[in-house]
């Protein structure tokens, strides 16, 4: 499909020992080397995305042994993958910290990706914004100590659109179905009457107000690009993506392609969420792996 990397989402727990978290667990280190192995395979590279559940992460959010024990894990897993080829295996400290702090987010990663380093003197560290790597807090951020590091965040503005029929996150996106890409106030009103309550009702309705479109995308990349150029710092937008349930297609494949055209033209790198979930570029059935080519063409690639 033209693809040339895969973000390979880790939960840390089966790896973790509460009190040896340098000591990973070999037989589920063992699945993760055979998938890694797969794709370096593949000629494709690969990001160890540490990806836990909110449970560990909040944990991370108030316990400070806590944060020296994922620096251990972190230790330890670095240098077991550091012996790979360097310009194919990257390092992403965290995904979607939820950490309101960004102070202390600050200061908790900065100690990671130097247990990183010293594990994987070579490899290249993917660091994030506090509260769920989004642009605003990224902007935040002061660049790490550290020269060998990309700066991600993610993108799924307007949540409204991208995340409409979700059952997870804010409640009311459930009822919200068939919202288009770009906005109108016109295209907007026909959907708010699916909303229960009025409050819901005025998000729906000033969605369309806001006429989300290309300009509205490329104003808020091009926040992100202005910082990097000002840091002198590469920058990837390791997630977006639309929910595919409810969506449009149509609007779907218009949403991606002026962010991925936005995050090309500042010459940022990208990762689509996802491969075959929710938000997927392919979809998988009985007979084997389909994959969508309006997507693929809204990504400017193309189905083979």
């Amino acid at each position: 499909m033209g693809f040339d990397h895969v973000r390979l989402s880790i939960n840390p727990r089966p790896m973790f020992r509460e009190g040896e978290a340098d000591a990973i667990q070999p037989e589920p280190l063992g699945y993760l080397d055979e998938a890694v192995r797969s794709i370096l395979a593949n000629s494709l590279a690969v990001i160890l995305d540490i990806h836990p559940e909110a449970e560990f992460k909040n944990r991370l959010a108030k316990d400070d042994g806590f944060v020296e024990r994922f620096g251990d894990f972190w230790r330890a897993f670095a240098k077991h993958y550091s012996a790979l080829d360097t310009k194919l295996v990257f390092f992403e400290i965290l995904n979607e910290p939820e950490l309101q702090d960004r102070y202390r987010w600050a200061g908790m990663q900065a100690k990671v990706a130097a247990a990183i380093r010293e594990g994987a003197p070579q490899n290249t560290i993917i660091a994030a914004g506090a509260r769920w790597s989004a642009d605003d807090d990224l902007l935040f951020l002061e660049p790490l100590p550290d020269a060998n590091v990309i700066y991600s965040f993610h993108f799924y503005e307007p949540h409204i659109f991208t995340h409409q029929g979700a059952n997870w996150g804010v409640d009311f996106w459930h009822f919200t179905h068939g919202l288009a890409y770009p906005s109108t106030p016109e295209s907007a009103e026909a959907v708010a009457s699916q909303e229960p309550e009025a409050a819901y009702r005025l998000y729906v309705i000033r969605y369309g107000f806001e006429r989300w479109n290309a300009a509205r995308i490329e104003a808020e990349i091009s926040q992100v690009a202005d910082w990097a150029g000002r840091h002198d710092v590469p920058v990837i937008c390791t997630e977006f993506g639309v929910y595919r349930k409810y969506a449009d297609p149509g609007s779907r494949a218009a949403w991606l392609a002026d962010v991925r055209s936005a995050l090309e033209r500042h010459g940022m790198g990208w990762t689509m969420w996802d491969y075959s979930g929710g938000f997927g570029v392919v979809t998988k059935t009985d007979a084997g792996v389909v994959p969508d080519e309006l997507t693929l063409r809204a990504l400017g690639l193309k189905a083979p």
